[in-house]
């Protein structure tokens, strides 16, 4: 059978969260997107429900925030804290700075997934549900993609591809990228079912000399005759799966639930069981030529903490505007390396932090004493705020890479502050929506000494006059679409950061005469 072709600007293989995020984001530059994906819809099945601060925040300076949610607290407003914990342990708080979203944002992974494809294609990004990836090819030119969709095989011809098809990616093998690789020791079970008695497993986090159990009541749907139903997860300490692959059963999750527990808890009605482990995987590299890793293809990790799917949303809004410069041919020589140089030592923070955190919730009565030592450090990291921002996300500083000697700010992340400019009140998040760098200069000083140079790259980066504001001890700072500081004043001129993350504009034609 003839194979149908498809060209576009990028092709994505994966239509979960991470892969339709990097195509809102990419169609929204007016890149020509087309997006593969093996479901015919969006999976109802419960995965991921948690955006760490960090996500949150870069999130709604790109304008991909959920609706129905309660607009972010403005700049006089206070988001407070959200209780959470680490390793299991009750205490810590997750804050955030005044002025930004709330610092935790509980969304079931598949709203997101819808909200996601409804930009994408209101975008004008092609997304091909039902299409199975099956090889891959690239060169100095461009990647080539082969599927097979519902009508038959279809060939994809792109510049660049990006693989957000998950764990078992099939971009990565494709693509020769290695991985570092930590082997699974643990055995996890994760469902939802009936308890015969309502009661008989309370909500909450419960260890045992044998593991832990973490049970959570669902309501019933509205109308619905069932009564609620309990989402169980078990933890056995004690071994790793045999056949991670197979299909638990009902008969499996209630003997180890009894395992655990050291008593009988009577279940039915099983939906959406699964299994998993601490098999950890990092990508020794995010970018293999015209080919880019996001989220599970790219690192993986046992899901403690609720930090996966933040990991994943910020490695789209990391890629996705570097690679739409690179398609319009105005991105500097090492933008998209830095993709890589940026994301995966975040990444590997993740995977140390989740497999520390599991080594303190191993059951034995060894660990006691770390244990008791841990739970009076989360009370002090209310004051600290090591843990806090490790696990939301909002410690990382990003490494310089443009070869100039770095700013005061550089790689920092600007909190949102309130502004007073020509053109009435605003904040760093309403200016950020519209995806371009953008240039704040504070004061006529930091004009005339910024404002000349910035004035050829104009068309690609907004400049924003603004009154000093105490908040920022910068005169001038040049804030990346994603809200890191790309450069504040010091040992670099504004001129070369530009010309590091945005192509030289081209010389202006000699005026005839």
């Amino acid at each position: 059978m003839r194979a149908d072709v498809v060209q576009a600007d990028v092709v994505i293989v994966g239509g979960g969260p991470v892969g339709l995020l990097v195509a809102a984001e990419l169609a929204g530059y007016g890149i020509d997107t087309a997006l593969l994906e093996a479901r015919a819809a969006v999976a109802e099945r419960p995965k991921a429900t948690t955006l760490h601060a960090r996500a949150v925040q870069c999130l709604a300076r790109r304008g991909h925030l959920p609706e129905q949610l309660p607009p972010y607290a403005g700049p006089s407003g206070d988001s407070g804290g959200s209780p959470f914990h680490f390793a299991g342990l009750p205490g810590l708080v997750i804050t955030a700075p005044e002025g930004e979203p709330g610092p935790i944002l509980k969304c079931p992974q598949a709203e997101l997934e819808r909200l996601f494809e409804a930009r994408a294609r209101a975008a004008g990004a092609r997304i091909l549900r039902g299409h199975r990836v099956t090889g891959l090819g690239q060169d100095g030119y461009g990647v080539t993609v082969r599927a097979e969709g519902p009508q038959g095989p279809v060939d994809c011809t792109a510049r660049y591809l990006v693989g957000a098809d998950g764990a078992r990616s099939l971009v990565r093998e494709g693509a020769g990228i290695a991985s570092d690789t930590h082997p699974a020791t643990v055995a996890a079970l994760m469902g939802t079912v009936a308890l015969r008695e309502p009661g008989a497993l309370a909500d909450g986090w419960h260890r045992t000399p044998r593991g832990w159990i973490v049970a959570k009541t669902e309501a019933p749907a509205a109308g619905a005759g069932a009564g609620p139903r309990t989402q169980i997860r078990t933890l056995n300490c004690a071994r790793a799966h045999s056949d991670r692959h197979q299909e638990p059963t009902l008969a499996e999750l209630e003997q180890e639930v009894a395992w655990i527990a050291g008593r009988e808890i009577a279940m039915d009605e099983p939906r959406w069981l699964s299994r998993f482990s601490d098999f950890a995987r990092l990508a020794r590299s995010f970018r293999r030529g015209r080919v880019f890793l996001a989220g599970d293809a790219a690192h993986t990790h046992f899901p403690i903490g609720g930090q996966g799917l933040s990991t994943g949303v910020l490695d789209a809004l990391n890629l996705a505007w570097k690679l739409a410069l690179a398609v319009h041919g105005r991105a500097g020589a090492a933008l998209l390396d830095s993709y890589d140089l940026e994301r995966r030592p975040a990444a590997g923070r993740v995977i140390d932090n989740t497999r520390a955190q599991l080594a303190l919730m191993r059951p034995g009565p060894e660990l006691d004493a770390l244990r008791s030592l841990f739970s009076g450090l989360l009370s002090a990291d209310r004051v600290a705020g090591h843990l806090r921002n490790m696990i939301s996300g909002q410690d990382t500083v990003l490494p310089g890479w443009t070869g100039s000697p770095p700013s005061g700010g550089e790689g920092t992340f600007l909190p949102n502050v309130a502004l007073t400019t020509p053109d009435g009140r605003t904040d760093v998040i309403t200016l950020l929506q519209e995806g371009r760098p953008l240039l704040l200069l504070f004061g006529p000083d930091a004009d005339l000494r910024h404002g000349g140079g910035a004035r050829a790259w104009e068309p690609l980066l907004r400049v924003v006059r603004a009154r000093p504001v105490p908040d920022v001890p910068y005169e001038a700072v040049l804030l990346r679409p994603d809200g890191y500081v790309a450069w504040s004043p010091g040992r670099t001129p504004l001129t070369t950061a530009l010309a590091a993350h945005l192509a030289r504009p081209a010389e202006p034609e000699p005026a005839a005469g």
